[in-house]
């Protein structure tokens, strides 16, 4: 396989992300040459648009917030049933794919640290897109959740007959904490995590984990699923952060 002209992250903000280098991290490790990494700061999808049409070539992204709504109807790529969203683009000849990776990589990440969905309850604050993404993920591997309101309430989904009202959570997390490192209301749990990072989050916190591990299965499921035996493990990658 090749690589394509371009690979990086978008949304806002994004001056902080690691993506760009996992991009490389994994390539490398696939024997790819490298693409040109790209930041493509935009609070909106015109400003996305505008960016990225000016781009030439094939074009692979990881999308942040506030992106994983905004650009896919014009795109014509749409999210699973129930997330309704995306976070992984790939433009590849002209045609753009899609691919929800959030809820993956949550549940691949708190394996890594010891905790298997099937059987435990997580307790969620939040409802974006984020929060069905890992929702619709943690279902279906046999965990329950107890959703938690922030500044939305968990919507309806195919996550419905895995809702408790109460319960001991085994793991939780805040999703409506700011990016780029802001701080997560306490929830009650055996084990509190953060998906929010800065410059300063080393390999070993759960918010690299996740990306890192959330980056892996956008290449397992849509940037190189014809060649996923030579992706490397998610302790590789982490291990040359």
């Amino acid at each position: 396989m090749d690589a394509p002209a371009y690979w990086g992250v978008a949304g806002r903000p994004v001056s902080h992300s690691i993506t760009p280098k996992l991009f490389s991290i994994v390539g490398g490790a696939m024997g790819l040459v490298q693409a040109e990494q790209i930041f493509v700061e935009a609070s909106g999808d015109e400003e996305f648009y505008s960016k990225v049409e000016i781009l030439e070539g094939d074009l692979w992204l990881s999308c942040t917030t506030p992106l994983k709504h905004s650009p896919h109807s014009k795109l014509g790529v749409k999210g699973p049933q129930g997330v309704n969203a995306i976070n992984q683009l790939m433009r590849s000849k002209g045609v753009w794919k899609g691919a929800s990776t959030d809820g993956t990589g949550f549940v691949s990440a708190c394996r890594h640290i010891g905790v298997e969905p099937s059987g435990s309850i997580l307790r969620i604050r939040g409802g974006g897109s984020t929060a069905r993404s890992i929702a619709a993920a943690w279902s279906s591997e046999g965990g329950s959740i107890i959703p938690e309101r922030g500044r939305r309430e968990l919507v309806r989904g195919p996550w419905d007959s895995c809702i408790l009202e109460s319960g001991n959570a085994d793991i939780s997390i805040d999703l409506d904490s700011d990016p780029a490192g802001g701080k997560s209301v306490e929830l009650e749990s055996d084990i509190q995590v953060s998906i929010s990072y800065d410059e300063s989050s080393s390999r070993s916190e759960f918010a690299i984990i996740m990306v890192a591990a959330q980056h892996l299965e956008a290449w397992h499921s849509l940037f190189a699923p014809k060649d996923e035996k030579k992706i490397p493990s998610l302790e590789d990658v982490l291990s040359h952060l």
